[in-house]
């Protein structure tokens, strides 16, 4: 399975951006869905995740602010991520469940200006 994460970019303090994680194979046979995000030099953390129901999780910080959906039609799950602070800044990572395995896509970069 290949994922590819996008959307990154750089943006203001206050703006929104939609990352998206693409699948190579058909999303209504993936699992979960994670978004993870990395600072360089932290541990990646875990942001939000979405069920193969399209049940959402959130971190509790991120509530509110950030939203999980998934387009099995698409083979896409998305991130929107509103009112971004600049300590949004860091790599996302799409992390997906497949037939037993995890998989990981490239990250996109979030840098937000304060």
């Amino acid at each position: 399975v290949q994922l590819q994460a996008s959307g990154g970019g750089l943006v203001q303090a206050g703006g929104s951006l939609r990352l998206s994680c693409a699948a190579s194979v058909s999303m209504s046979s993936v699992g979960t869905v994670k978004w993870y995000r990395q600072v360089p030099g932290q541990q990646r953390e875990l942001a939000a995740s979405i069920t193969s129901g399209g049940i959402p999780n959130y971190a509790d910080s991120l509530k509110g602010r950030f939203s999980i959906s998934r387009d099995n039609a698409k083979n896409t799950v998305y991130l929107q991520i509103n009112s971004l602070k600049p300590e949004d800044t860091a790599v996302y990572f799409c992390n997906a469940y497949y037939r037993y395995n995890g998989y990981w896509g490239r990250g996109t970069q979030v840098t937000v200006s304060s």
